[in-house]
């Protein structure tokens, strides 16, 4: 390829006709390599999740440069093929036969290049390239701390989770059985967002919380105000406990660690206690993160009304370790969820720093609930109607109500959603609480 490093400004009045999307695409973790590697100050954070995995960093602990694009992780990770050849008339960037890498040989010139043939685009969400067309030649609307808000944390990735989780089973293969006990998600897996939840201004009050003290970690380390971090959600099923539980990894950027404690039972004696001994030392191993424990009152019961023995080691083994966990001193967030409070042993409430109620949503919230679930769909359903029929359902009823009216409208080779398609999904939820209550017996 030409090295040429003449410039690329088009003459007076000539359009320059946007590039190939399979080009610009080849370009911009091209230029990602070059600003990358020749500005220190940048780190994996700044790294778009694609370019980590072409440069093949995604596993590693730090991004150590040179940094370089091959045509073989250029097939692997974008699906692009035959790299070398999409670019031989590119005049700013060079394809070494040793190694199949390609590199920019005249980093300005290719800049202008990318930009002005429609990669704007692309540098919105690469805080690497926003970093320099800030520092360079500035585009309208694109900042490098915006990007960097939008771009995943290395540290929040499914990969760096990936890599923290085998480390943690080639220290210590017990670790293997726990794993097996639980499902680990990082914080990029996690569809739900804070965003999309309707909360009450004490849900809203806990997030704050938890915000600040991280915010404060030195301070209260210092003063050795330790008991913070163990939330209990309380209300009935399908009020948002789980779905709030989830949403926080993204907030507060950390892994979920998921149990249910019925799934950690066993038929065997003792061995219940054992499986919530390693539950929670791999939360803690994996630290910083989050133990969300459902079903909480399974175990949690009250050690008076149950007198089996192996129960009763369950129930104080499970207390132990609650005490020893805190956001303060061990990183670990513990949200524990129950629809049974009243089964909870009294030693179990006095344990959560914060219990926090999921009551079933009045009008207001249901109508919030309505037109989040609403958004971007064509309806003509009145939301405002439908919140007032709807006393008594909760937030999953009502999920439940929309995405029934939105199959009603495409079975019917519609994607508007009429009130009549909104009022069957109300009538199969009222036939589905009916049949829920009957008994059988």
């Amino acid at each position: 390829m030409s090295a040429d490093t003449a410039s690329a400004a088009p003459a007076a009045g000539q359009t320059v006709e946007a590039a190939d999307d399979d080009v610009l695409r080849l370009v911009e973790v091209i230029l990602t390599a070059e600003v990358y590697n020749t500005h220190p100050t940048l780190d994996l954070n700044d790294l778009p999740p694609h370019a980590r995995e072409v440069f093949g960093v995604a596993g590693a602990s730090e991004a150590k440069r040179p940094v370089a694009v091959s045509e073989a992780m250029v097939r692997k990770v974008l699906g692009i093929a035959d790299a070398a050849a999409r670019l031989k008339k590119n005049p700013f960037v060079s394809y070494e036969e040793f190694g199949q890498r390609l590199r920019v040989t005249a980093l300005p010139e290719a800049a202008r290049w990318f930009a002005r043939r429609g990669g704007a685009r692309l540098v919105r969400d690469n805080p690497v390239l926003a970093w320099y067309y800030e520092r360079t030649e500035p585009i309208e609307g694109i900042s490098y701390a915006d990007s960097l808000m939008r771009n995943p944390k290395y540290e929040e990735t499914k990969a760096y989770l990936d890599r923290r989780v085998s480390a943690l089973l080639a220290e210590d293969e017990r670790m293997r059985s726990a794993l097996e006990l639980c499902i680990v998600s990082a914080p990029e897996e996690i569809r739900k967002r804070i965003d999309d939840l309707v909360l009450t201004p004490e849900q809203h009050e806990a997030i704050e919380k938890l915000r600040t003290a991280l915010a404060n970690l030195a301070y209260l380390r210092s003063h050795d105000i330790a008991e913070i971090g163990k939330f209990l959600f309380v209300g009935p099923p399908g009020t948002g406990k789980t779905s709030l539980a989830l949403a926080m990894s993204n907030v507060l950027g950390m892994p979920i660690v998921e149990v249910r404690l019925s799934m950690i039972t066993s038929q065997y004696l003792g061995e219940t206690s054992k499986n919530i001994d390693r539950v929670f030392e791999f939360a803690h191993r994996l630290a910083p993160a989050i133990l969300f424990i459902d079903e909480f009152d399974f175990v949690a019961k009250s050690r008076v009304s149950d007198d089996h023995g192996a129960m009763k080691r369950a129930v104080n083994a499970l207390l132990k370790n609650i005490d020893q966990v805190s956001l303060i001193r061990s990183s670990v967030v513990l949200i524990a969820a129950t629809n049974h409070p009243r089964l909870l042993d009294e030693a179990a409430w006095r344990r959560f720093d914060e219990v926090v109620e999921f009551a079933l949503p009045d009008r207001p919230m249901r109508l919030d609930i309505l037109g989040k679930l609403t958004t971007g769909l064509d309806t003509m359903a009145d939301l405002g109607r439908l919140a007032d029929e709807t006393e008594g359902f909760t937030g999953a009823d009502l999920r439940m109500i929309v995405k029934e009216g939105v199959l009603s409208a495409l079975m019917e080779s519609r994607t508007e959603i009429l009130q009549s398609d909104i009022e069957k999904g109300v009538n199969m939820v009222l036939k589905r609480n009916v049949i829920k209550d009957r008994s059988w017996v």
